[in-house]
């Protein structure tokens, strides 16, 4: 066999890649407590017979809209079971765009064989609703992405669905929950579909804090790589490099291509340089005239930095102003202050060079300034200000 074809199936970091689909629902949510809690107080009486309770989740891409609804449809399921009989359907609008094949993906949940073909939407309505009253059945129907079948049809479908007990004996056989990126799709809805929603029944999600994403890059990396392929270290390097956008599948991204990157090299675990492989081809590259017009002692700085972080993750504000002292020393320079560094250190990070948070020192008591570079690749940057500083110092 063909030697580079030993890397297929090494899985030297890599133990379980489907954690890291886009598509996967973890057991538990993390990150997201306080809404699961919203949640269930607006579905509070769902276990109730002849009840339904419908919910508007909206928020930006990655902020976890469909982990939560799926994973709150799941948990009702399993832990009320004994109370009322719930099983839910989760359908994209994205890709079932029309009123019939929005009810058509729900009839064939409940009865794969059900012969659809010629009949009405309003046949096909009734149908749903005969078979979930024979079941003695409440249905949950999760709408992902509706705006599409908004903007393509109206409003239609959803006062089909609100409506699908009017004038008729029994109650509470459908409940929904509608998903949908932009908070837009409130213009989209009509008066009498808020109405029948529920005016306070709105659930906004906003990005992920870092905190968040690093709960989430935990959890996932334990789901998918060996133990000891990656530390906290790595894991907060990924949630920093992340929380620009506060995008959950940006954390998945990036334990995917850092994992297979330190495959690729042979390596049984993550380093730093992994994750800014791949960030660095996630954002914009820093182009060489911002690097030219930064001034000598920011560049000296700079490189300092850059020298340790092709190495490690973080460098302390402190070890930062020492280095900057020998790379002063190797270029003849006399070192700038110390106020006058922390500074250039703001400069650095206002232009997005490096990122900055306090936390614990190294050794010993006391909180401290800690630099990363998540999103740009060191090395990168280092061939880069030597040439400027040998040419600006006549080195």
């Amino acid at each position: 066999m063909a030697g580079y074809l030993d890397r297929i199936g090494a899985g030297l970091v890599l133990k379980d890649v489907e954690p890291l689909s886009f598509d996967y629902i973890p057991k538990s949510l993390v990150g997201r407590d306080d809404k699961l809690v919203d949640l269930a107080t607006i579905f509070s009486t769902i276990i109730l017979p002849e009840t339904s309770c419908n919910v508007l989740i909206t928020g930006p891409v990655g902020s976890g809209k469909t982990a939560l609804a799926k994973v709150f449809a799941k948990d009702i399921e399993l832990n009320f079971s004994n109370k009322r009989k719930i099983s839910h359907v989760h359908i994209n609008c994205r890709n079932f765009n029309t009123t019939p094949q929005v009810l058509h993906k729900v009839i064939t949940k409940l009865d794969p064989g059900y012969p659809v073909r010629g009949l009405s939407s309003s046949e096909v309505l009734s149908s749903i609703r005969k078979i979930l009253r024979n079941l003695n059945q409440h249905f949950l129907i999760i709408l992902d992405e509706v705006n599409h079948i908004l903007m393509k049809e109206g409003n239609d479908i959803l006062y089909k669905l609100l409506r699908i007990d009017e004038d008729k004996q029994g109650k509470g056989t459908l409940s929904l929950i509608l998903i949908s990126q932009e908070e837009i799709v409130l213009n989209l809805l009509e008066g009498a579909v808020i109405s029948r929603l529920g005016i306070g029944n709105h659930i906004r999600l906003s990005g992920y804090n870092k905190n968040g994403l690093f709960e989430i890059a935990k959890q996932r990396a334990e789901l998918s790589l060996f133990n000891e392929s990656y530390d906290d270290e790595v894991l907060d390097l990924i949630a920093t490099s992340a929380s620009s956008k506060g995008d959950a599948r940006n954390v998945l991204h990036l334990i995917e291509g850092a994992a297979k990157n330190a495959e690729k090299d042979g390596r049984k675990n993550i380093i730093p340089e992994d994750i800014q492989t791949i960030s660095s081809k996630e954002v914009v590259a820093v182009e060489p005239h911002v690097v030219d017009n930064l001034r000598p002692h920011l560049q000296l700085l700079l490189l300092a930095i850059c020298r340790r972080l092709k190495k490690e993750s973080e460098i302390t504000s402190g070890d930062a102003e020492q280095l900057y002292k020998v790379v002063c020393e190797e270029y003849n320079q006399t070192p700038k202050g110390h106020t006058t560094l922390w500074k250039y250190i703001k400069d650095l990070e206002n232009n997005d060079f490096i990122s900055s948070k306090y936390g614990s020192m190294p050794q010993g008591r006391g909180r401290t300034q800690l630099l990363s570079m998540p999103n740009i690749l060191p090395s990168d940057l280092i061939n880069r200000l030597e040439l400027n500083l040998n040419r600006q110092f006549n080195i």
